[in-house]
């Protein structure tokens, strides 16, 4: 399932950016800005590396997700994504042996491509920082540190008010992460997820 989705989700968001485009949307102006509320969802990619000398993998998850930008020029802004904490199951040789939370606040410099209509393309990127917490597993004392990392962006507003629109955007992070074992090293974990996000989209 997790191949499906990271083949799948850059494909359709890709074609839903080429249609898109060639339709009319509103412009942003400097000055602006907007705040974003929603749902988002983390699906790392299927191969996470190695851990303890056994192939890790981690679970999806959904959360909240809340976004506020400030346009700097117009059409051009500037992005912070938050989310509620995201909880992963963490599998060995496909046994999952425990699991961890984490929060990818990611900051992005997003541009929205200047049209006349109700539909707005953006693409976008930044960086992200992911801190994980409350690591779980019967085997020790599990530890995964922080990381920091590109991060991109690509999606769609459909303005639905003056000053309300409904959102879809996919976003990929590069996130690895050494982990540790009762203090010592076992290896490190490439999660790179993809994320889906739904959210409705206010402009003050």
């Amino acid at each position: 399932m997790k191949i499906v989705a990271h083949s799948f989700v850059p494909a359709l968001a890709l074609g839903a950016l080429s249609v898109t485009l060639a339709m009319p949307a509103m412009a942003q102006s400097q000055g602006d800005w907007t705040l974003g509320i929603g749902i988002i969802n983390v699906n790392p990619k299927s191969d996470n590396g190695t851990l303890a000398g056994a192939a890790a993998t981690l679970g999806d998850d959904t959360q909240l997700s809340l976004t506020g930008e400030y346009f700097i020029r117009d059409n051009l802004g500037i992005e912070l994504l938050a989310a509620t904490p995201f909880e992963h199951g963490i599998s060995l040789g496909g046994t999952e042996i425990g699991t961890t939370k984490h929060l990818p606040p990611t900051l992005s410099l997003v541009y929205h491509v200047p049209t006349k209509g109700k539909i707005t393309p953006f693409i976008g990127i930044g960086v992200n920082y992911t801190t994980f917490f409350e690591e779980t597993t019967a085997l020790g004392d599990l530890k995964l540190d922080d990381s920091f990392g590109l991060a991109a962006t690509v999606g769609a507003d459909w303005q639905i008010s003056d000053r309300g629109a409904l959102r879809v955007n996919v976003r990929y992070m590069d996130i690895e992460t050494d982990a540790t074992l009762d203090g010592t090293p076992i290896g490190t974990a490439r999660i790179d997820p993809v994320t889906v996000g739904f959210s409705y989209v206010h402009r003050f």
